[in-house]
C-alpha cells in the first residue's frame, strides 16, 4: 500500500492518468517486483462511512485482479468528483477498473 504523502506526490506528478466512468487511476512504472496500491477519496464525497465503503470495494476489486496484473507499478485510484454514492457498487467498480487497467496495458489475459 502507498501510505506516505511523498509517495502519493511522486505518483501523481510523474504518473500517467487513465479515466473511467466512476474512478480515475494514476499509474507509474517502477523497478519493484511488486505493485503498490493507493486510494484517495475527497472528503466532499460524503461521510466517513461512505468513503470507507468505497475504499473497501476498490481494495476488494484490486485483490481479485492483482494476480492478472504485470508487476512493478505504483497505482493510485481516485474517485471522480460528483459521482453519486448510490451508483457505486462492486460490479460497476469492477467494470471500470478492468477498463482502466486494460487501457493502461498492464492487465494480462
Amino acid at each position: 500500500m502507498l501510505k506516505k504523502n511523498y509517495e502519493f506526490k511522486q505518483v501523481l506528478t510523474k504518473g500517467s492518468y487513465y479515466s473511467g466512468e466512476l474512478i480515475r487511476a494514476v499509474i507509474l512504472k517502477r523497478k519493484f517486483k511488486i505493485n503498490f496500491l493507493g486510494i484517495a477519496i475527497n472528503k466532499k464525497f460524503g461521510i466517513a462511512v461512505k468513503r470507507n465503503k468505497v475504499k473497501r470495494l476498490l481494495r476488494e476489486n484490486y485483490k481479485i485482479l492483482e494476480s492478472k496484473l504485470e508487476k512493478g507499478y505504483m497505482i493510485i485510484f481516485l474517485v471522480k468528483n460528483g459521482v453519486d454514492f448510490n451508483n457505486i457498487n462492486f460490479w460497476t467498480i469492477n467494470k471500470d477498473m478492468i477498463n482502466i487497467l486494460e487501457s493502461a496495458r498492464i492487465l494480462r489475459d
